[in-house]
């Protein structure tokens, strides 16, 4: 049994006819890490062979944000989802569908390129059309929570570590520093999960179709940049995320976005803010498995770590955080260049 199901099914049933759904069709599209789920439903005699159907219930998921964000991006010239028909009361959407290809399913050594070229391109955009207003601001409280998944969900619950007082002391230290940093740099409008499985490849519409928005805000500029280039899901080496760190700082600086005209400071910044996504990260990670039953992101957790350690362990100032880290995983941290 499955009434959310139905209900759906009964909605699209009642839908003008003009889209040709077919809701006996109805399938899972896709999983999702929400209450969000998402359902393919073929076309016949419409413009559209198929069309995505969004079900978030009420009141664990609003579709708002998802419909104003959609508008947002959309005028700001980079490929996300039409929203033709919306019950947002009921939690309801209907969606144009961007097909079943991920960015994570055709990276390789030789599509990467383009396809991070193509990232790049849409992340200058998206972020040009920034104003403070339109999104929630990425704040100091919403950040620090944030954090706080990692002590709260990875340590002490996935890891079984309890802190003492003084450990806790280098993790409140090294929370304020990330916290500074942060919340020093310019803001503009940050997707919040730019990466592989969030990004589609697109038959003759522009690269990446964007996907999982709802969540965006108002914040640090290298958000969605350490999002897309240290991605939990897919790892390329250092040299490469250089390279294309690089290249987006050019484009931004020639866009006239807020980058730093230095591009070690401009990276450094980068490392700094992929250290609060990714200890979140660990958290979710975490708190999915145990909380909500979703064991799959065990298995990506390893790279997450891997970037948590190779951060901490570059900086002077993060080297108490370093070796609590290395004290939680079991074995000393790896020493490592400072700054």
């Amino acid at each position: 049994m499955d009434p959310r199901l139905s209900q759906l099914q009964q909605w699209l049933h009642a839908l003008p006819e003009r889209h040709g759904l077919q809701p006996q069709t109805i399938r899972p599209a896709s999983n999702d890490a929400s209450f969000r789920r998402y359902f393919r439903v073929d076309c016949r005699g419409g413009p559209h062979d198929s069309l995505v159907a969004m079900d978030a219930p009420p009141p664990m998921e609003d579709c708002g944000p998802f419909v104003h964000a959609a508008a947002v991006f959309g005028a700001a010239g980079v490929s996300v989802p039409a929203v033709l028909e919306s019950d947002l009361a009921h939690g309801f959407l209907l969606l144009t569908d961007f097909g079943q290809t991920t960015y994570l399913a055709s990276l390789d050594a030789e599509s990467a390129p383009s396809l991070y070229g193509d990232a790049l391109g849409a992340l200058v955009r998206m972020q040009r059309a920034s104003r403070p207003g339109v999104f929630p601001d990425y704040d100091r409280a919403l950040l620090l929570r944030e954090l706080m998944l990692y002590p709260d969900w990875y340590v002490a619950r996935h890891k079984g570590v309890t802190l003492e007082p003084s450990e806790r002391q280098v993790l409140d230290d090294a929370f304020e520093a990330i916290l500074a940093n942060n919340l020093a740099q310019p803001r503009v409008f940050v997707h919040r999960d730019y990466h592989s499985r969030n990004l589609m490849v697109l038959a003759g519409e522009r690269n990446p179709g964007i996907l999982d928005f709802q969540d965006a805000v108002y914040g640090p500029i290298t958000y969605d940049l350490v999002s897309l280039l240290r991605d939990a899901y897919i790892r390329w080496d250092e040299e490469r995320v250089i390279d294309w760190a690089v290249r987006y700082w050019e484009q931004a600086r020639a866009a006239g976005l807020p980058v730093a005209g230095d591009f070690g400071a401009f990276y450094q910044d980068f490392e700094w803010m992929g250290l609060q996504r990714h200890l979140k990260v660990l958290g979710i990670f975490a708190r999915l498995c145990h909380r909500d039953g979703k064991d799959r992101y065990i298995a990506d957790m390893p790279l997450v770590l891997a970037y948590v350690r190779g951060v901490v362990g570059r900086y002077a100032a993060l080297g108490p955080l370093s070796r609590l880290v290395g004290r939680i995983e079991g074995h000393a941290a790896q020493a490592g260049y400072t700054f």
